[in-house]
């Protein structure tokens, strides 16, 4: 399910000129989000994060507009603030006080977080092997936290059980129809800082996908409004080589993506063996004129290095899989380096030391 709007009344009721004498967080696009009362909204101050114009890494690749979106600012340290902060309110505003999440970490101290600030209980399933300081985080806000062999299918399975057998409501991707419209407010914030002429790609780290899905849905939203024109961004979806379904359908020509066998990679977002929005993941790269890839291990830290030495942005692997992943197709000639292209940041590597020792210490 997703959510639907009067895209007519809205634009009547919220201009882009509106907008620049609202605060900069997620909730200025209050119009087009599904909170009915104000009084219900569950902030931590999400949103409003930074379009960062690369100077060294840009000028090396030979391209003049290469920017970072970097979202590390955000509440508990990643997007994923912007999909619960709204999961969370909405759940509040129905009702709700139980919700529960299988995770690969950033998901769960997010619901966590939120959770705590609306006075819920939260129930967070992720794997066993999952960085400390996710299991840490989550234990902190006041989270019941279960750990299970596997990937977060398994985690996903555990979660649905408990959800049908004690009363938890399900906040995991795409359960429920809220995530996408707090993710979706990064497409509204890029049309925004480009002054709605819409950059010409995008490169996101795509794990279950509800932040390149809730773009997607923010560009026809805009354009239903009459706020951006047609021309899109061509929508790169980036994983993981030890865990890429998105690559490997998208190779085979196919519109849903079969699971991922024995899913293994350092950057535990982007490890998700099989999405339940494959379909819209792949449909709005197909849209878009985009393109699904798959880097490895190795070059994604490499990248992660390259943005904190480089640029001062100390990445979530997930980042530096997506810097990788524009690297290859700039050097491969799929993308022209004069093209105004936009690398996602999608959380921040502070989480991920453990990993990165690991990794950095094998050479």
């Amino acid at each position: 399910m997703l959510v639907a709007y009067d895209y007519e009344e809205a634009a009547r009721r919220i201009t882009p000129a509106d907008l620049r004498i609202r605060p900069h967080h997620m909730w200025r696009y209050r119009e087009l989000l599904p909170v009915l009362d104000d009084d219900n909204i569950v902030t931590l101050g999400e949103g409003g994060t930074p379009l960062l114009h690369s100077r060294v890494i840009g000028e090396a690749l030979g391209m003049p507009h290469l920017y970072f979106k970097d979202e590390s600012g955000n509440p508990t340290g990643s997007f994923k603030a912007r999909g619960l902060g709204m999961a969370v309110s909405r759940a509040k505003e129905l009702g709700l006080n139980k919700l529960i999440i299988p995770t690969a970490g950033n998901a769960g101290t997010a619901v966590a977080a939120y959770a705590a600030r609306a006075g819920m209980r939260a129930c967070v399933i992720m794997p066993e092997d999952s960085p400390l300081t996710f299991m840490l985080d989550c234990r902190l806000h006041g989270a019941e936290v279960e750990l299970v062999k596997g990937t977060i299918a398994d985690c996903g399975a555990v979660a649905a059980e408990k959800a049908d057998k004690d009363g938890w409501f399900s906040v995991a991707t795409l359960k429920e129809p809220y995530r996408i419209e707090g993710k979706k407010t990064l497409g509204y914030e890029l049309a925004e800082q480009f002054d709605y002429d819409l950059p010409d790609v995008i490169v996101y780290p795509t794990g279950g996908g509800t932040g390149l899905i809730g773009m997607w849905k923010a560009f026809i939203e805009m354009e239903q409004m009459g706020w951006v024109g047609g021309r899109k961004p061509a929508m790169v979806a980036v994983q993981a080589s030890g865990c890429a379904p998105i690559p490997r359908a998208w190779e085979n020509g196919e519109s849903t993506a079969a699971p991922w066998e024995n899913a293994q990679t350092v950057a535990a977002g982007l490890r998700v063996p099989g999405a339940i929005g494959d379909f819209l993941i792949l449909d709005a790269v197909k849209q878009s004129g985009g393109v699904a890839v798959a880097v490895s291990d190795r070059k994604l830290i490499h990248y992660t290095g390259e943005l904190a030495a480089r640029e001062g942005i100390f990445s979530s692997p997930e980042g530096g899989a997506a810097l990788a992943a524009l690297v290859r197709l700039v050097e491969d000639g799929s993308i022209n380096p004069d093209r105004r292209v936009v690398v996602f940041i999608t959380g921040t590597g502070y989480k991920y030391m453990e990993a990165m020792e690991t990794i950095l210490s094998d050479g």
